[in-house]
């Protein structure tokens, strides 16, 4: 079957199976998937994120700015210590 028709046919239960499959290198019965599976699944996988969830639910996706980043600059500020003696 060509990519074009299987992503016709892809429902939402056959996206999480392949990304499961993914997750785990192997399918659900247990057989592990080939390299040629795995590629296939993940192109199927990153064309059908595209064309049906928004990007902040897609495989890989990073905020545009990292929140540990905004919270570093809080701590980075200088401190002046000064001791009593």
């Amino acid at each position: 079957m060509q990519l074009d028709a299987f992503l016709r046919k892809m429902t939402p239960a056959i996206h999480q199976s392949l990304k499961t499959a993914l997750e785990l290198g192997k399918w659900p019965d247990g057989r592990p998937l080939t390299e040629q599976e795995r590629e296939a699944s993940l192109q199927a996988v990153i064309v059908y994120e595209h064309e049906n969830l928004p990007e902040s639910e897609r495989v890989g996706f990073m905020p545009a700015k990292c929140q540990s980043k905004a919270e570093d600059t809080a701590e980075s500020e200088t401190t002046i210590l000064r001791f009593k003696e």
